[in-house]
C-alpha cells in the first residue's frame, strides 16, 4: 500500500507565536481560547475534512509579553475530554510536561482520556521550554537537559507499565461465579528507578488501542534521542525543504538503531498554509498577514523566549546581538544556538535579529489550493514528513484548505477518502503495543 499524508490541527485561538495581531481580526472571537464550542467547531471541521488529529499546546509560565493565546487558555486534557464528546474519530493529542507532572497522574489522566473518546488520545510529552516554569512549582531552577531528558524517558516507561496494570481480560464479570476481577490478571509495576519509585497498579484497563499514541517535539540532541527510543509521533520544526528532509532521514535512522521500525514513528512539520483563489492573490495576503503580525515589541518578546523569557530590552538595539549563550542551557538550547550562529555569521544587531524572528515562522504552503498541493506532494515524495501539524488564523481559512486542497490531494490518492480505523494508533497505521504480560505486538485497530 502506499504512502499516504497524514493531517492534524493545531487550533491557536486568539493567535500563538508570532500570530501577533490574530486577536484583532474581527472574524476570531475574543475569548476562542478559552471557549470550549471554538475547540469542538474546529474539531468537528477537522474530522469532517478526515483529519488524524487535533493537537492542543501548552506551557505552564507566562508574563504580559507572552503571546495572546497564551495568556488566557483552558488546560489541555480538561479541554480533549469535552472535544471527545462531540467527535467519534479524530485523534485527541494534549501536551504534558514530563518535568512538572508525576508519571502516575499523567499515566491515569490519559488512559482517562483514551477511554472517554475510545481509544483516540495522544499524549505529547515536553519537558518543558519556558524555564521560569520551575517557580511555579517550588523550584529555583529549571531542570538542566540531561535531567529533563532522564525524567521525559522514564516518565514515558512508567506511563507504558501502568498502562499495561490490566490484562485484557481481567474483568469477567461472572455474577454467578460471584468474579468481578480475575486479580491473578491484575500487575503491580513496583518501578524504582533514577527519577521515579511508582509502586501501581494503575486503577484503569487498556482502551480500544491499547495505549494512548506517544508524540514528542524534541529538537535537540536529547530531543531527537529520546524521540527515535520512545516516540510515535513526532512534531517536527519544519524550516526549509533540505532541513525538514534532514531532521527526517536522522530520526528515522535514529529510530532503525534503537531495533524499531522507522515506519512506526509519523514526523508531522509545521504549516500554516494560505489558500486563495489564485496565486497572485494568496501571496497579497501572505503580504498583508506579514504586516498584521509585524509588532517588532512582540517579536523582541518573543526571541527572548528562547533565552528563558529574558527582556532585551536591556541592550542597544543597532549594537551587534548580544553574548547570551548561557541563558538557554535551561530553556531552547537548540535554536538558541542556530539564532546565536546565524548572528555572529551575518554580523547581525540584535534589531535585525528580533526583525527576522516572523520571516522564520512564514510557510511555503501558499498560492491556489493547485498549487498548495503540489508544493504539499513536493516536499512529501521528497522525504521530508510523513504528515503535516496544521494551523490556520481563521475558521474561513480553514475552510479553503479543506474545500480547496484535501479534494485535489484525495484525487491524486495522497489522503484518505474515509477513516480507516476508529482509534488514532488505526488511522496513524500503528500497532497495538503488546501487553506487556500477555501478547505478542498485533495489528493496528
Amino acid at each position: 500500500m502506499s504512502r499516504t499524508i497524514h493531517l492534524a490541527l493545531h487550533p491557536y485561538g486568539v493567535g500563538g507565536p508570532g500570530q501577533h495581531g490574530l486577536w484583532k481580526d474581527p472574524r476570531v472571537a475574543k475569548n476562542a481560547s478559552i471557549d470550549i464550542g471554538y475547540y469542538i467547531r474546529q474539531a468537528r471541521a477537522a474530522e469532517h475534512a478526515l483529519f488524524d488529529a487535533l493537537f492542543v499546546v501548552d506551557s505552564q509560565f507566562i508574563n504580559a509579553t507572552y503571546p495572546a493565546h497564551y495568556l488566557n487558555r483552558l488546560e489541555p486534557l480538561t479541554l480533549l475530554s469535552a472535544v471527545a464528546t462531540h467527535t467519534r474519530h479524530i485523534g485527541l493529542v494534549g501536551t504534558a510536561s514530563s518535568t512538572y507532572n508525576s508519571p502516575f497522574n499523567l499515566a491515569r489522566r490519559f488512559a482517562s482520556l483514551d477511554h472517554i473518546s475510545g481509544g483516540r488520545a495522544g499524549w505529547n510529552v515536553v519537558t518543558s521550554f519556558d524555564t521560569g516554569t520551575s517557580r511555579n512549582y517550588g523550584l529555583d531552577e529549571h531542570l538542566d537537559y540531561a535531567t529533563r531528558y532522564g525524567r521525559a524517558l522514564e516518565s514515558v516507561q512508567v506511563a507504558r507499565g501502568l498502562w499495561d496494570s490490566y490484562e485484557d481480560d481481567a474483568f469477567p464479570a461472572d455474577v454467578a461465579g460471584n468474579v468481578f476481577l480475575d486479580p491473578a490478571k491484575l500487575h503491580e509495576l513496583n518501578h524504582v528507578g533514577e527519577h521515579f519509585t511508582v509502586a501501581g497498579p494503575l486503577n484503569l484497563s487498556r482502551s480500544p488501542q491499547g495505549q494512548p499514541v506517544i508524540f514528542q517535539a524534541g529538537v535537540s540532541e536529547e530531543g531527537r534521542d529520546l524521540a527515535a527510543r520512545v516516540a510515535e509521533g513526532i512534531y517536527a520544526p519544519g524550516g526549509t525543504l533540505e532541513q525538514a528532509r534532514e531532521y527526517y532521514a536522522d530520526i528515522k535512522r535514529r529510530t532503525a538503531s534503537y531495533g524499531r521500525d522507522p515506519d512506526h514513528i509519523k514526523i508531522f512539520i509545521h504549516g500554516g498554509p494560505v489558500v486563495a483563489a489564485t496565486d497572485g492573490e494568496a501571496r497579497r495576503r501572505e503580504r498583508e498577514i506579514f504586516e498584521e503580525d509585524n509588532d517588532f515589541d512582540r517579536n523582541l518578546a518573543l526571541l527572548g523566549r528562547s533565552f528563558g523569557a529574558y527582556d532585551f530590552r536591556a541592550h542597544d538595539l543597532d549594537a551587534p546581538f548580544p553574548d547570551v549563550a548561557h541563558l538557554a542551557e535551561k530553556g531552547g538550547r537548540t535554536g538558541a544556538a542556530r539564532i546565536i550562529e546565524r548572528a555572529r555569521a551575518e554580523e547581525l544587531t540584535l534589531r535585525q535579529v528580533a526583525e527576522s524572528v516572523a520571516q522564520f515562522r512564514r510557510s511555503p504552503f501558499v498560492g491556489a489550493p493547485g498549487t498548495v498541493a503540489d508544493t504539499i506532494e513536493q516536499w512529501f515524495a521528497a522525504g521530508a514528513f510523513d504528515g503535516i501539524n496544521l494551523a490556520f488564523r481563521t475558521d474561513d481559512d480553514l475552510g479553503l484548505f479543506v474545500d480547496g486542497v484535501v479534494p485535489v490531494l484525495q484525487r491524486r490518492g495522497l489522503f484518505r477518502t474515509e477513516y480507516a480505523a476508529e482509534t488514532l494508533r488505526g488511522n496513524l497505521g500503528l500497532p497495538v503495543p503488546a501487553n506487556r504480560h500477555t501478547e505478542p505486538e498485533s495489528a493496528g485497530v
